[in-house]
């Protein structure tokens, strides 16, 4: 019997111990931007009709109306957060459209190939614009798929998914469009670049590319939030395009994240295209100090 004893004195520390990291919840290998769990979201899944949903934007920040666009119909679709119904303004034909962005009273529209469609943003509640204009020639040829329109400097910003400028260096290149809402004319202004080997000093896992999907800047830090569909990645950059962090998305939730836009509570929002097994969905991300690095 004493025997038996002595070994229950060696053996219940190491239970206990075992019992402890069984119960203690595996570390995460996906970090988090400040303010934003990027594990848990609220999710909203979309209707057929935007199962490919990429853009999505505001209206002045309000979170009461969402409005996006998917890449093979010319309209922009509108709802309420949770309610799948949608209605929607047609503006051009079948496309491949990539970003929306709203600002300044106008709707702009990106298409793959660079150009930008603007419409007033009166013109939503209605089943067709009746006064589209087309921007042409703004940017160089290449692909592109992101998009912001900065209210505070009337300054448009597109930036490369594929660009020739871009093949032979680690760089995705940008482009800065001045609007003059008076004239309604976008006016190229000036270029900046991304430095992709900031991603591999950050992370020397990550490969020196990135392929942007959306574009958004969060107005109370000033950074830049770019996400990359194909990578499965957050970055964030400083105001002027240095990368400061790369966070990778667990492609359990994110199946394809095309969109991204914050409203003006700072809540952060991602939309997915779906595919035959998965809706598009939108992902909100309640903005909260609780959350760390």
């Amino acid at each position: 019997m004493k025997r038996i004893y002595t070994k229950l004195l060696y053996i219940m520390p190491l239970v206990a111990l075992i019992a402890f990291y069984a119960c203690k919840p595996a570390a995460s290998k996906f970090s988090n931007p400040v303010g934003y769990d990027l594990e848990h979201p609220e999710k909203f899944n979309m209707p057929e009709s935007l199962l490919e949903i990429s853009g999505i934007a505001f209206y002045k920040g309000l979170p009461d109306t969402i409005y996006s666009i998917q890449d093979e119909e010319g309209s922009v679709f509108r709802q309420k957060w949770g309610v799948k119904q949608q209605k929607n303004v047609g503006f051009a034909g079948k496309g491949d459209y990539e970003d929306i962005a709203i600002f300044s009273e106008k709707v702009f529209v990106l298409k793959s190939n660079g150009q930008l469609y603007s419409f007033p943003f009166s013109e939503t509640v209605k089943e067709k614009t009746e006064q589209l204009k087309i921007h042409k020639k703004l940017v160089p040829k290449g692909e592109y798929e992101s998009l912001y329109a900065d209210p505070e400097t009337n300054k448009v910003y597109v930036l490369c998914k594929s660009c020739p400028v871009d093949k032979k260096k680690k760089t995705v290149t940008g482009y800065v469009l001045n609007y003059e809402s008076k004239l309604d004319s976008l006016i190229p202004e000036s270029t900046f670049s991304i430095d992709l080997e900031q991603l591999k000093a950050l992370n020397p896992k990550l490969k020196a590319s990135l392929s942007p999907s959306a574009l958004a800047k969060n107005t109370k830090t000033k950074e830049w939030y770019i996400l990359a569909s194909a990578n499965k990645l957050l970055v964030i950059a400083d105001e002027n395009w240095k990368v400061k962090e790369v966070h990778r998305l667990n492609s359990s939730i994110y199946n394809q994240p095309e969109g991204i836009a914050f409203d003006k509570d700072m809540n952060l929002y991602i939309s997915n295209e779906g595919d035959e097994l998965t809706n598009g969905n939108i992902l909100r991300f309640k903005y909260t100090t609780s959350v760390k690095k």
